[in-house]
C-alpha cells in the first residue's frame, strides 16, 4: 500500500453546527456536500464530516464515547508570525483555544484549539518539517539527535 492519505472523516454529533463552524471559523468551502455528509478539499486529501452516530453504525462499532479521541490534527505553517497571525484570527472569532502560543522543547512555535465538538487542531511552525511552496510537507527532518 502507498503512503498517503485520501479522506479524513469526523463523526459528529450535530452535523450542520460542524459545518457552520469550519465555514465560519476557518473559512472554508465545501467542495460537495448534501444532507448526510459534508467535504472540505485540502491539501491532496478531503475531511468530511458526518454523523457521529452513522459513521459508527458504518464502521460497526459503538458510537459511545467522548473525551479525548487519542489524535490531534495539525496545519503547518512556515513562520512564527504565522502562527501568531492564526491565533489572534481564531480567538477573536472565538475559537477555543487549549493551549496559548509557545515554542516547545525541540523548537518551533505552536498553539492548540478545539472545533466545536472537541477535536483537537495544532497551528504549528516546526522546524524540523519544511513546507513547499503550497503549504504541503515535504518530509520530517531527523531527529535521533534530540
Amino acid at each position: 500500500m502507498e503512503q498517503r492519505l485520501s479522506v479524513i472523516t469526523l463523526g459528529a454529533q450535530d452535523l450542520q453546527a460542524m459545518r457552520n463552524f469550519y465555514i465560519e471559523k476557518f473559512g472554508w468551502k465545501p467542495v460537495a456536500e448534501n444532507k448526510d455528509i459534508i467535504f472540505f478539499k485540502l491539501n491532496g486529501f478531503l475531511l468530511s464530516l458526518y454523523g457521529r452516530k452513522e459513521l459508527a453504525e458504518f464502521a460497526k462499532v459503538p458510537a459511545a464515547g467522548n473525551g479525548f479521541r487519542s489524535f490531534v490534527l495539525a496545519y503547518m505553517v512556515d513562520s512564527k508570525e504565522k502562527v501568531e497571525e492564526l491565533y489572534a484570527l481564531f480567538k477573536s472569532r472565538g475559537v477555543k483555544i487549549l493551549k496559548e502560543p509557545e515554542a516547545p522543547p525541540f523548537g518551533g512555535y505552536c498553539f492548540l484549539m478545539q472545533d466545536l465538538e472537541g477535536n483537537i487542531w495544532e497551528i504549528s511552525w516546526n522546524t524540523f518539517i519544511p513546507l513547499d511552496e503550497k503549504g504541503n510537507v515535504i518530509t520530517h527532518l531527523p531527529i535521533d539527535h534530540l
